[in-house]
């Protein structure tokens, strides 16, 4: 296994409050204003900062919820709630998976932190 990749602070700092501004979006009834600003700060993370002399290298992040979720996931921590241990869904996502990518490669910079349930448990 590689070392991680190491990123500012900063920079995941950034796209998991971007995450969460998301998140508390999805329930408001009027969010089109606001998301655009939301997708314009996305867009400028994945389009590139300059990192390692590269513009083209830049952020993206996946929301896994609702995907299904094994001990072999390498991508997420989970910490599972109910009895079930077969079966697992990602249920809630307390931070995002947060990729860098450029020159056509695509590194896990921060892992997931989720909640899983089994599926008959929900």
């Amino acid at each position: 296994m590689t070392d991680p990749i190491k990123v500012t602070k900063a920079y995941l700092d950034i796209l998991n409050q971007v995450f969460e501004i998301e998140k508390k979006l999805s329930v408001l009834q009027e969010p089109n204003s606001i998301q655009r600003n939301v997708n314009k700060l996305k867009e400028i993370m994945e389009q590139g900062l300059g990192l390692q002399g590269n513009d083209t290298t830049g952020f993206v992040y996946h929301n896994p919820i609702g995907e299904d979720y094994n001990i072999t996931r390498t991508d997420c921590e989970a910490s599972i709630a109910g009895d079930g241990t077969e079966h697992l869904q990602i249920t809630e996502v307390i931070k995002p998976i947060i990729r860098l990518q450029g020159g056509g490669a695509s590194f896990i910079v921060q892992k997931a932190v989720v909640v899983v349930k089994a599926k008959n448990n929900q």
